[in-house]
């Protein structure tokens, strides 16, 4: 490792029972997702990111309750160009930012996308970004879901929130609005992995990894139900296929709900805004946390967009409107 004055990452994870002989590579990417597989995986050849204390391969499988530590330069300044985009600051200080992501703006650059994201976006409104780690994000929302994201500000803040999140101490909450009328809240566990024939989606499947949302009834309409989700595992796409599995997709959510349609005998405009509701109904809306730096107990909460917020009132008008 070079002497330089760029910065040392220095930071540690411990493999969970459900990671359980994973190959070594992608329980990185789980235990430090902050970095690309790809940067991981140079690590682990390098030496640079080590199990208990030893060098290991990247196809190699781990055990429940070894322990990773990663000690490495930070990567380079990431190659994003800063370019504007739309999104709401809803609280900032000297050591993190805390965003309102819009539906539609994906989160970083990826395959495919080069351009056009969050992460290109809070490069463009604060350059010194350009030096962490893809720019300072932690976690992820899909593009067409909205809400609330931290943001790190330095790299020894973007340690602690990793942690913090690998640790399942930022507690984050979602409005879903789904199809049918629940009766009660509950619970949700079952395994999530790829979908074994559309490679582009996950299902709940056999040897998938271990998942619990968590839901509440928040109010309920004549065909459908608004809900809040706590997470108790953070899986790609996790609310819409636990809510799907469970028989209540998400309304617009046309990779895991398209069997779901509006019913015939809603009032006019509430069967106009639900055919025309072209995403997912999701809203990451409030986000709780302690402060990395000050250990502070934070949270921030927002409203649902508007687009939300419109078929939601239209429903409830819907719910009380004369349908004879």
């Amino acid at each position: 490792m070079s002497s330089d004055c760029t910065p040392i990452i220095d930071e540690t994870a411990s493999v969970p029972p459900e990671q359980d002989s994973r190959r070594a590579d992608v329980i990185a990417a789980w235990a430090f997702p902050g970095y690309s597989r790809t940067q991981l995986t140079r690590w682990i050849r390098s030496g640079e990111l080590r199990v208990d204390g030893a060098g290991v391969r990247p196809s190699q499988a781990l055990k429940a309750g070894q322990r990773l530590h990663l000690r490495a330069q930070a990567p380079r300044a990431v190659d994003y160009r800063g370019e504007p985009a739309e999104y709401a600051c809803v609280y900032e200080d000297e050591h993190i930012l805390v965003v309102d992501k819009p539906a539609g703006l994906v989160v970083h650059p990826g395959a495919g996308i080069a351009s056009g994201t969050l992460a290109n976006a809070l490069i463009h409104d604060r350059p010194e970004l350009r030096g962490l780690p893809r720019a300072g994000i932690v976690h992820r929302l899909d593009a067409h879901t909205s809400g609330l994201m931290v943001i790190a500000k330095d790299l020894r803040v973007h340690s602690a929130l990793v942690q913090m999140m690998q640790e399942r101490s930022v507690e984050r909450r979602y409005l879903a609005l789904v199809h049918g009328v629940l009766i009660a809240g509950g619970e949700i566990e079952a395994p999530i992995g790829r979908h074994p024939r559309h490679r582009t989606r996950q299902a709940v499947v056999k040897g998938g990894r271990w998942a619990r949302t968590h839901y509440r009834v928040r109010e309920r309409f004549r065909h459908h139900t608004l809900i809040e989700c706590r997470l108790e595992t953070g899986r790609t796409h996790q609310i819409r296929v636990h809510c799907a599995h469970a028989g209540f997709a998400l309304v617009g959510d046309a990779t895991y709900g398209a069997h779901a349609v509006p019913r015939k005998d809603h009032l006019p405009a509430a069967g106009e805004l639900l055919r025309d509701f072209r995403r997912q109904a999701l809203c990451a809306h409030q986000l709780d946390l302690e402060h990395p730096i000050t250990g502070r107990e934070c949270s921030w909460s927002i409203e649902p967009p508007e687009d939300l917020r419109q078929l939601i009132d239209v429903l409830r008008c819907d719910a009380d409107g004369n349908h004879d």
